[in-house]
């Protein structure tokens, strides 16, 4: 199985540990940001939330770097 690697950069330029990407589901998604479905998908349409990627008819995934990213930029907006 081939898996796609994501280094994280730190302020420094330093890499850190690499860490695999993991897609997740729509359960978790929800779980993660506390909003609900139609709510992501709405902020998808606007452009304002990570877009999901398809892996079957009936099968939606999200990165889950960029979800961590949205809820650090919605925090950082807050602040």
């Amino acid at each position: 199985m081939i898996q796609r690697l994501l280094h994280d950069q730190s302020a420094n330029g330093e890499h850190s540990p690499v860490r695999p990407i993991r897609l997740i589901r729509l359960p978790a998604v929800i779980a993660r940001v506390g909003i609900k479905r139609s709510m992501i998908y709405r902020l998808m349409s606007e452009g304002r939330f990570p877009r999901s990627r398809s892996l079957g008819p009936k099968c939606a995934v999200w990165v889950e770097s960029e979800i961590d990213e949205w809820i650090n930029a919605v925090v950082d907006a807050a602040t």
